[in-house]
């Protein structure tokens, strides 16, 4: 059993660590050509499927896609990988997200579980928005095309293959991977289900050419929607040990071989150094060879901890839900 620290006997830091915004800008040229093709096929499409990480449900998302993707087609909000999240505090945020963006249909979903309830909800909910909307140019067409939409990482591919999957019982037809970027073009129709026939097209992610906040970057980072080397994985390593401490998880106290929480990054990482071993060996200038920690290394054990849940469920925009009296029954 975990030990259980109080967190005002600890002088943390209250200013989030420093880091450029330069650091935080990724938008290749597949992001920009994904964009336009993704326009140009709005056309074709009777709905929108926008996925985000329900680890960051108020922030992150991408504006472009409510100004020039989302207006006109029906819409849902697909908050995946919620097996990361606080699951008591789903309906809090589906009812903000409803009161403050206008979203009317918002599913959680883990697409990595064929048995999720978010899931199998989702065909009968497309189908009746796409029944009930005007499809224009497609309103003689029998079978219905869907297009995925969201920033990196947040599960487009693996929910499309998921829908595949349960639907016709047919192997995966996409790649997916833990890393942004996977996905770099707009890519042909991929049926996923017969009766009715519907369509669906992966698209690559797409991240705002600009950061306009910084913590809202470094959330994105830490749920692996920026590429780690990009920013620095120690960097990343460092606000998620600024947001555990901040918000009293310290279950990273036994993971990284502490004793009790501590505010320095360098002294986490040289510790679990230590607990999994991670060393180098550098070669110094009079060509001597010693052995240092690979702090690198240690925050890549850090940061993926984070992301499979072992540090524990987290929902990092818990600052942005507006019931403070739910916000502290969580962090008490």
């Amino acid at each position: 059993m975990a030990t259980k620290f109080d967190a005002a006997a600890y002088n943390f830091r209250q200013k989030m660590p420093y880091i450029s915004k330069d650091l935080l800008r990724w938008f290749p040229g597949h992001m920009n050509k994904g964009l336009k093709q993704m326009q140009r096929k709005l056309n074709s499409v009777d709905c929108v499927i926008e996925v985000h990480d329900a680890r960051i449900p108020f922030s992150g998302r991408n504006p472009i896609f409510t100004n020039t993707l989302t207006g006109a087609k029906p819409h849902i909000l697909v908050l995946n990988k919620k097996d990361l999240t606080i699951n008591s505090l789903i309906p809090r945020i589906t009812d903000q997200l409803k009161a403050e963006q206008n979203i009317q249909n918002i599913v959680f979903t883990n697409s990595k579980d064929q048995y999720c309830r978010g899931l199998k909800s989702l065909r009968p909910l497309m189908v009746d928005l796409i029944k009930d909307s005007n499809r224009y140019n497609r309103s003689e067409e029998s079978d219905y095309n869907v297009m995925i939409i969201g920033v990196p990482n947040v599960g487009k591919s693996s929910l499309i293959n998921m829908l595949r999957s349960r639907n016709l019982r047919i192997k995966h037809a996409l790649p997916v991977g833990a890393v942004a970027g996977v996905t770099r073009s707009l890519m042909t129709k991929i049926r996923i289900n017969n009766d009715p026939t519907i369509f669906m097209f992966d698209t690559p992610g797409i991240l705002e050419p600009s950061v306009t906040n910084v913590e809202m970057g470094l959330k994105l980072a830490l749920c692996a929607s920026l590429q780690d080397h990009l920013v620095g994985e120690e960097a990343i390593a460092d606000y998620l040990l600024f947001w555990l401490n901040k918000h009293g998880k310290f279950k990273y106290v036994d993971y990284m071989g502490l004793e009790e929480p501590c505010d320095d990054i360098n002294k986490v990482l040289i510790a679990g150094a230590v607990k999994f071993n991670r060393i180098r060996k550098t070669r110094d200038y009079d060509n001597s060879v010693r052995v240092v920690p690979d702090l690198i290394e240690v925050a890549r054990t850090m940061i993926k901890a984070f992301r499979t849940g072992e540090l524990g469920r987290t929902l990092l925009d818990i600052d942005l839900l507006n019931d403070r009296s739910v916000r502290e029954k969580v962090l008490a």
